[in-house]
């Protein structure tokens, strides 16, 4: 099927290179140019029809107002490529194997206790043809919800693109969410089917996973079936009607079992056909729903349609990792083309890219699942953790399979620089090694210089991005080869952008816009801290809150009105090149003394120091100054040697010099742990609420929940 795009229904006047705005971006031109520029974009993509309308946007208007007088809005409309009809799962496997590339390999998995397998792009799509097959055996179609409830596994790539394939909408949930997380997700969502385990491998031990799916299911949903993977159980282990816990090993581990609602993996596609005819869904069509971490009370299932997400996906996955034809400007530097339609095809065949998020994450659905399938280059998926059996086990699986593009988050990239304060030892080989990446928070500038020094060996680009699950992939991030990674000499001295800017998400992406302004939506001074706003949204935003289109509203759209920018709830601030820095929820904002500190920078100064390894500040009241500064502190070995008093003068010392005696924290509390959701994320209220001693709020979307009790015995060995 060969890719079929009609002429763009907004035509702009003006070249994408006007000379008289040199900015590349299309969407800082005019609304028609970045509207034109989408349209070209999506012939990235193949279309079974062509869209009739490539953009609708129906911004919040007033509609009345409530009992206090204050305007009420109507909720905004999203639309991209409407009429377009495609089907993602070809798009990301099919058309591979059809171009003659089906003997390339799409997945390298490595599992935790050391197992691996290879899927080319024609076992894929073998694959997930008896997948495709599967569900439909069990009466799922178009609009019917999967939740999927696995590990990083193959199984779960092939499962996700299935649901794709045949028009359900999927909803991941990381593996290792309690049951009352997953029985949210299955209620809210209405899941017909859930997939899960028998068990998982993590940090070396077998964990039995099939009793918290039986728990999920045990309230009022709309559960069919419950599809199990064997992962962990042995062929032959007895079937129980009743669930059991306490999993030892894999030959012992029991598996419940409900008859007539349950149905092993292996049992279900054993005898489906390997080859499958795709069905083509308009390009508004939903096709997943990912919830949001949950850090600021209950979790919102943002909805994400099938065109407008691949083509925006497509083309920042490809931006961003380098896949684009080189190009020389002006200065004879040598670029990519920001604005190609195409990849250069030895880059693609050239690429092994590692994102080290879970496939539950959006960041693992946009770079780890669509976008580098549907660019059609190899990437790796890998079960464990980290530090399972050591902590150098990242740095093999970056030697072992040539990973060429390491994207990662910056709480995994403090937990190596703890576990190694020495530097990584060189008995790892990383030339392969060309681009490296952050996503999640914003990364502390010391981690930032860490990996690169220790990893990228102080000459890869490295791309900070700024993005969330609502816009669905990239909004900020400098590009590779950037002029700040140019070599010494290349540039003018004091050209903007020419020196690296460690944790500096620098500018939009094309076709995208952000503005930093103050609540009233007037622009902030530069150096001040303002809010993060998309006043030009792409393709990939997500179109509503599952349903609440109300809350979707709220949370996003209303604060700004009738103007119709996305408000992305972060803090941010501008340099004086224009360069942008998000500096965290704004939810984290410490007013001490009418002084707005973020969390973010007081983080980054205490990590600094070598006594610290990772830190979370917060909030916390204080009669005088409204709010104090509360740390926790996780510490070096040298940092667990210390008295708590030096601990708290050393740190508050080093927090004074390097922002200023404002910001210096109240207390420092040594913790073993931080509470982080899947994300990396740090959630700081429940850091305040546990010294506070109060009832904590929604927790299920956290990673690590017995941090909290480590951290609330802590609080009260204080208190005591």
């Amino acid at each position: 099927m060969s890719s079929r795009l009609p002429a763009a229904t907004n035509q702009s006047e003006q070249s994408f290179s006007d000379p008289a705005n040199p900015t590349p971006n299309p969407a800082l031109i005019s609304d028609d140019a970045r509207i034109d520029f989408w349209a070209a974009q999506a012939s990235r993509l193949d279309w079974a029809e062509p869209w009739h309308t490539t953009h609708r946007f129906e911004k919040p208007q007033v509609i009345g107002e409530d009992q206090d007088g204050n305007p009420t809005y109507s909720v905004p409309e999203i639309a991209w490529f409407e009429g377009g009809k495609l089907n993602v799962a070809h798009n990301c496997v099919d058309r591979h194997v059809e171009a003659g590339r089906g003997d390339h390999v799409a997945l390298y998995f490595e599992g935790e206790p050391g197992d691996r397998l290879v899927y080319t792009y024609a076992d894929l799509q073998r694959e997930v043809a008896r997948a495709s097959h599967a569900l439909t055996d069990l009466g799922v179609v178009k609009g019917d919800r999967v939740v999927i409830y696995l590990p990083v596994i193959p199984e779960t790539v092939i499962m996700t693109l299935a649901c794709a394939r045949i028009g359900a909408i999927h909803s991941l949930v990381f593996g290792g969410f309690s049951a009352e997380a997953l029985k949210f997700r299955v209620e809210d969502t209405g899941a017909k089917v859930l997939v899960t385990t028998d068990g998982q491998n993590r940090r070396g031990k077998v964990v039995p996973v099939k009793v918290n799916a039986d728990e999920a299911c045990s309230g009022d949903n709309q559960i069919e079936h419950v599809v199990v993977v064997r992962r962990t159980s042995r062929p032959g282990n007895k079937q129980l009607a009743a669930g059991t816990r306490g999993a030892r090993s894999n030959d012992e581990l029991e598996v419940p079992w409900t008859p007539g609602r349950d149905v092993w993996w292996h049992d279900l596609i054993k005898d489906a056909p390997t080859v499958h005819t795709p069905e083509f869904f308009d390009a508004e069509t939903p096709l997943f729903i990912i919830y949001t971490s949950g850090t600021t009370g209950r979790p919102k299932g943002l909805v994400h349609t099938m065109g407008g997400y691949l083509v925006q996906t497509a083309y920042t996955h490809a931006l961003l990792f380098d896949l684009l034809p080189d190009t020389l400007d002006d200065d004879g530097a040598l670029r990519p083309d920001e604005l190609s339609m195409v990849n250069d095809p030895a880059k693609v065949d050239s690429t092994v890219h590692w994102c080290t998020a879970d496939l539950a994450w959006v960041t693992a659905h946009t770079y780890e699942i669509y976008g580098p399938l549907v660019n059609g280059v190899s990437e790796v998926i890998y079960e464990g953790t980290p530090n399972t059996p050591h902590p150098g086990r990242h740095f093999e699986v970056i030697e072992r399979y040539g990973v060429t593009n390491y994207y990662t988050a910056p709480t995994l990239i403090r937990s190596l620089m703890g576990a190694f304060p020495h530097g990584i030892p060189q008995i790892y080989n990383f030339s392969s090694v060309r681009l490296l990446g952050s996503v999640g928070e914003s990364i502390n500038p010391e981690a930032w210089r860490w990996l690169r020094s220790q990893i990228g060996r102080d000459q890869v680009p490295f791309v900070d991005t700024w993005w969330q699950s609502e816009t669905g992939s990239c909004v900020a991030s400098p590009r590779p080869h950037d002029p700040q990674f140019a070599p010494p000499g290349t540039f003018a001295a004091g050209t903007p952008g020419t020196s690296p800017k460690p944790g500096c998400a620098t500018r939009a992406i094309p076709g995208v816009s952000v503005r930093v302004l103050d609540e009233s939506g007037e622009p902030v001074e530069t150096g001040h801290q303002g809010l993060a706003v998309v006043d030009k949204i792409g393709p990939s935003m997500a179109r509503t809150v599952w349903g609440d289109p109300q809350r979707y509203l709220s949370s996003y759209w209303q604060q700004y009105g009738e103007r119709g920018w996305f408000l992305a709830g972060d803090g941010a601030r501008l340099d004086d090149d224009d360069d942008l820095y998000i500096l965290g929820r704004v939810d984290d904002v410490i007013n001490v003394s009418g002084h707005r500190l973020s969390t973010i920078e007081i983080e980054s100064a205490l990590v600094t120091h070598p006594l610290v390894v990772e830190a979370g500040t917060t909030p916390v009241e204080d009669p005088l100054t409204g709010h104090a500064v509360l740390a926790c502190v996780v510490l070096t070995p040298a940092g667990a040697e210390v008295s708590a008093t030096q601990l708290h003068d050393e740190l508050c010392a080093h927090v004074t010099r390097e922002i200023g005696p404002i910001a210096k924290p109240r207390e420092v509390i040594a913790v073993p742990d931080l509470p982080k959701t899947r994300s990396g994320k740090i959630t700081r209220r429940l850091l305040a609420q546990l010294y506070h001693n109060q009832p904590l709020g929604d927790r299920s979307s956290l990673q690590n929940e017995e941090a909290l009790d480590a951290i609330a015995d802590v609080m009260s060995a204080r208190r005591s």
